[in-house]
């Protein structure tokens, strides 16, 4: 019976620990294909599953387009943004999304496949940005401590309440 006890609770610890992100459906990702080797390369018909940091939200008349700075990802699919950047590429969405929400410097990740390349101006600079025909697009909670620090604390301590 203490067996089948510590079973239950292993299984439960561990059910627990896999529903913690959101779910993307991977299937059919080029997953060693980079922004930058994308719009380099005009590679178009590939599904790709990128992520990164918004830098521009532009609703426009039946879509919204954002514009990202990508990183690697982790497990989880969330960017790794102290990592190197992998360029920058532009996901577009049917309807409207709120460019409060979607804000620069909010992390996203997207699925989706590669539509065309387009052309831009960075600065006085062109920049080819490949563009990403939306399937899901997921932007992540907004963290108030950093991941990198550990987040199991020892003390002991008393507390009073007034």
């Amino acid at each position: 019976m203490r067996l089948a006890s510590l079973l239950l609770i292993a299984v439960t610890l561990a059910a627990g620990c896999a529903g913690t992100g959101p779910g993307f459906d991977t299937e059919g990702v080029s997953r060693d294909l980079e922004p930058r080797q994308a719009a380099r390369d005009g590679i178009t018909d590939r599904r790709v599953l990128w992520g990164g940091t918004i830098l521009a939200t532009v609703p426009q008349e039946e879509t919204t387009q954002v514009e990202i700075l990508a990183y690697p990802l982790d497990r989880g699919e969330r960017p790794l943004t102290d990592r190197d950047s992998r360029g920058r590429f532009l996901a577009v969405t049917d309807g409207f999304l709120e460019p409060a929400d979607y804000a620069e410097g909010r992390e996203v990740t997207v699925v989706g496949t590669l539509d065309q390349t387009q052309t831009a101006t960075i600065g006085e600079a062109e920049y080819h940005y490949p563009v990403v025909d939306t399937e899901t697009i997921h932007l992540w909670p907004r963290e108030t401590a950093r991941r990198s620090e550990p987040r199991v604390h020892f003390g002991i301590g008393i507390g009073i309440i007034n």
